[in-house]
């Protein structure tokens, strides 16, 4: 009994150790193939210490904005960029982590301006595939925005989603028992539909966040714009052409021909080039796990928002 035990206990060690090994194939593989991977905190095109221009990319959904702002410090601090470009390529995301990266563009855009260029570095923004939302908001932080001209781009607005499944829990004879403190604690849970107390509380927050989102885009764009910012902010889509037509953005302009016009506009010195910062990704062992813990918590994270309610600037 005693060599039976220890030979199924064995085994499980086994397929324990195997689980874990296939787990970090299967998140380093995954790094490698989303152009992820690398060791170094800074990539570049042909860089051999001349003036530059640093690209900090936003792709996807913003959901948190540390590794981005870190990124944004890094293309400052390097000494050899000249100005930094945001590529944007977002439907939007997280309103808090989107105003925090707005807020990190403007300061160092405005540094640059109030010192005369000592301090500082201009910002610039160039909108992808898709610039919606968060990804516009992001963008509007910037001195001037070139688009492609097919660029999905604008979607101004908030939303905030709800699901109501209480009729599903009577049709399934399921009832939930809750215990609150507080009237509004449990709103928006989906066993029960919303009150219009609270709908109207929901939709006074909302305005308040849209109306952030417009001002916001008015520091950089006020005169620019051609129509009522609250027209076109009603989460309607455009085309970069589009945008380009209301004033939404500066050109239109692919990234690597936004590259040569700052290079140009800046009179800076040699041939054009960019410098893409990236974030250091370490290759040990130990790295791959926290990368692992990470996926699972983003996974985590994305059940949770499913479960609880969240302003959003996304498309």
């Amino acid at each position: 009994m005693e060599k039976k035990n220890r030979a199924v206990f064995g085994i499980l060690i086994m397929v324990f150790f195997f689980f874990i090994v296939l787990m970090i194939f299967a998140t380093y593989t995954l790094k490698i193939f989303s152009g992820e991977g690398g060791s170094s905190s800074f990539s570049s095109l042909n860089n051999k210490g001349k003036p530059t221009v640093a690209v900090v990319e936003i792709n996807g959904v913003i959901m948190e904005s540390k590794k981005t702002v870190e990124l944004i410090h890094k293309a400052y601090e390097d000494k050899d960029t000249k100005a930094i470009l945001m590529r944007v390529n977002s439907p939007g995301g997280a309103v808090g982590p989107t105003q925090e990266i707005y807020e990190e563009i403007r300061r160092i855009d405005e540094l640059y301006q109030t010192s005369e260029g000592k301090e500082g570095k201009p910002v610039y923004a160039s909108f992808g595939s898709i610039a919606a939302s968060g990804g516009y908001y992001v963008g509007a932080a910037t001195r001037k925005i070139f688009s492609n001209a097919g660029t999905i781009t604008g979607s101004i607005g908030v939303i905030m989603q709800f699901l109501d499944l209480s009729k599903l829990y009577e049709l399934a004879k399921v009832k939930q028992e809750t215990i609150k403190s507080g009237r509004f604690k449990d709103f928006g849970q989906p066993t029960r539909g919303m009150t219009q107390e609270e709908i109207d509380m929901l939709n006074t927050t909302v305005k308040g966040v849209h109306e952030q989102f417009m001002v916001d885009i008015q520091k950089t764009r006020k005169g620019k714009i051609k129509k009522e910012l609250f027209d076109l902010a009603q989460g309607q889509i455009f085309s970069g052409e589009e945008a380009f037509k209301l004033g939404l953005v500066d050109e239109i302009a692919g990234m690597w021909s936004a590259g040569r016009k700052i290079h140009e506009e800046l009179k800076l010195d040699g041939e054009f080039e960019f410098k893409f910062i990236k974030e250091k990704k370490k290759t040990n062992i130990w790295s791959l796990v926290e990368d692992l813990e990470g996926i699972f918590g983003k996974v985590k994270s994305l059940l949770n928002q499913a479960e609880s309610p969240a302003l959003m600037y996304r498309n």
